[in-house]
Formats: C-alpha cells, sequence, structure tokens
C-alpha cells in the first residue's frame, strides 16, 4: 500500500508544525495578555482589539511562512518597517495606541523567527519583560489615566488658538468634565463643524461641579 506523503508535490506533513504550534499560542497568549488584559481594561477602544489581535496574527504567519523560503532577517526589519508606518486615513492613531501597534508587530516578528539557538526560557524571558514593561508604565508609573471622547463642534471660532481658554470652558460646561486638553480633527467649513479630540483626567472628575465619567469605548 502506497501511503500518501505529497499532495501537487507539498507535503502533508512537517515535523515543524508542532513548533510552529508553539510559537504561535506562545504568541497568541501574550497578545491576548497584552491587549486584552493591560490594554483594553485602560482604554476601551473595541476597534483596536480588532487591529491589534490580526495584525498580530498576519504578521506572524506572515514570517514563518515566509522565513521558511530562507529569506534574510532583513526581510523581518522591511516587514516591521512597512507596518509601523501606516497610517489610518480615516482616523489619526494616538501616540499611545500607535506604542502598542508596534508592540504586537514586535511580539509577532520574534515569536515567529526566532531559531532553535534560542532557548525557551530565554523566549518566554522576553515575552514577559514586554509584558511587565507594559504594565508597569500603565499602572505604576503612568497612574494618572487619560480619557477621551470624540465630538462634533459647532462653534468653529472657538478652535483658534487665540480662543482656547473659551473652548475648554464651554466644552466642561457641555460635557460635565474638567477638560486637560483638545486635539482639533478634520474641519468641515461647508457645515462649520469641526472633530475635536477631548482628553480630561478621570482622576480630577470628582472635583465639584463635575461629574465621574464611566471610561469611552473609542465608539462614539
Amino acid at each position: 500500500m502506497i501511503e500518501l506523503q505529497s499532495l501537487f508535490g507539498f507535503r502533508l506533513f512537517h515535523e515543524d508544525l508542532f513548533t510552529l504550534l508553539f510559537k504561535y499560542v506562545l504568541n497568541l497568549l501574550v497578545v491576548f495578555i497584552l491587549i486584552r488584559v493591560i490594554y483594553y481594561r485602560i482604554h476601551r477602544k473595541k476597534d483596536y482589539l480588532f487591529t491589534y489581535f490580526l495584525l498580530n496574527t498576519l504578521i506572524f504567519f506572515l514570517c514563518v511562512l515566509l522565513n521558511s523560503v530562507k529569506l534574510s532577517l532583513g526581510f523581518a526589519f522591511g516587514l516591521f518597517a512597512i507596518f509601523g508606518i501606516l497610517r489610518y486615513r480615516t482616523e489619526q492613531i494616538g501616540i499611545k495606541d500607535m506604542t502598542y501597534l508596534f508592540v504586537v508587530i514586535t511580539l509577532a516578528v520574534v515569536n515567529a523567527l526566532v531559531s532553535k539557538k534560542i532557548s525557551i526560557a530565554e523566549l518566554v524571558f522576553t515575552n514577559a519583560m514586554i509584558l511587565l514593561m507594559a504594565w508597569a508604565l500603565e499602572h505604576v508609573w503612568l497612574t494618572r489615566h487619560e480619557a477621551m471622547k470624540l465630538v462634533i463642534y459647532e462653534k468653529i471660532e472657538l478652535i483658534k488658538p487665540g480662543n482656547r481658554l473659551l473652548l475648554f470652558d464651554d466644552l466642561g460646561q457641555r460635557l460635565g468634565i474638567k477638560v486637560s486638553r483638545v486635539e482639533v480633527g478634520r474641519i468641515d467649513l461647508l457645515r462649520d463643524t469641526a472633530q475635536l479630540r477631548v482628553f480630561y483626567f478621570e482622576d480630577e472628575q470628582s472635583l465639584p461641579g463635575f461629574t465621574d465619567l464611566p471610561p469611552d469605548d473609542g465608539d462614539d
């Protein structure tokens, strides 16, 4: 009886499959802790969950499969650079969100291209230190969380730099928060409206005259 070992020139099974499974499970576990446990509990942006998890998985398997054809390590850095300079045209990514994007890409590349010269202990230590650093920065050193609300604002004359204090006062009265800073996004001159990102510190909202608000989920 002839044992079928290939189909259309492709091998049906390779012993490196178990190595691939181990790498992917480790990668997925680390990304889950980073994004779902550390990132989402603070920033509450559901849309980025889809982006971070799927982008990490795509880059992981892209690196694994293309690395099997003996591409150089320069390919990994080139891929890192290509995805790293991505910008969404519909919405500008914040600095911290972009940093998490870099971390997600880095984890995929590191876990996918690690060679057998690196021990499992070293690989686990590397992933653990990345998680520890992200957790420490979010919960220990940067204890003040700056939340954000997206607002369509009609008093377009107040977005001028000279009217910044009036803008803060107006937004504070309307939203019931103490505004820390405002970023002006898209401006619609036809409707005389502007898209604003209104930032506020949650620990300051217990002051008299302001109402505590839950973290913004990014769906406004």
